[in-house]
């Protein structure tokens, strides 16, 4: 079941659209453009960052630094952590 939910993210990370993002950033309260969500998405696609692996999920936040700035990716990181561990997910991750 675990590699299921583990592709099932990978692959709505690789596939999210920049309407999906700037949706989400709302509902979260993050203030991004539609130009960095654009950024992200297609870092995303590109990348295909792994984000039930440590190193992978770093790089992720780095390059989210770069495209925006240190603050959101440090507010997103919280929030990704958040909701691991919300849903009880701790365990999927390194």
């Amino acid at each position: 079941m675990s590699m299921f939910i583990k592709e099932m993210v990978k692959n709505k990370l690789k596939n999210i659209r920049t309407e999906e993002l700037l949706h989400y950033s709302k509902q979260y309260g993050f203030k991004i453009s539609e130009k960095q969500a654009r950024l992200i998405t297609e870092y995303l696609r590109k990348n295909s960052p792994d984000p039930f692996d440590a190193a992978s999920r770093d790089v992720m936040f780095v390059q989210l630094a770069v495209i925006t700035d240190k603050e959101t990716a440090k507010q997103a990181q919280k929030l990704f952590d958040e909701i691991i561990r919300s849903y009880g997910l701790q365990h999927l991750f390194d």
